[in-house]
């Protein structure tokens, strides 16, 4: 799982039809203290995130598919919890 940030929502009035009714939104990976790490990216969401959300996304495709659709449907990114707080224990 990867620890994000919601960036923004996507907007598409054409797309593939397992698409359909799904929120896709824009993710930032962060690190534990929130800075930013490598790309920001596409997910589906389940967990009714908004833009500033900090959330957990599972970027494996048979994971997505498995909680999303059908094994032959092309998602490969899914949130699926938003985080309430992040503790570091050393």
């Amino acid at each position: 799982m990867i620890l994000a940030r919601v960036k923004g929502n996507v907007v598409a009035s054409v797309k593939y039809p397992c698409y359909e009714g799904q929120r896709l939104l824009i993710v930032q990976p962060i690190d534990e203290k929130g800075d930013d790490l490598g790309d920001s990216f596409l997910a589906c969401d389940t967990a009714r995130s908004a833009p500033g959300d900090v959330v957990l996304v599972e970027r494996e495709g048979n994971t997505a598919r498995q909680l999303l659709g059908k094994a032959e449907d092309p998602f490969h990114s899914v949130i699926v919890g938003r985080v309430d707080r992040v503790d570091v224990y050393e």
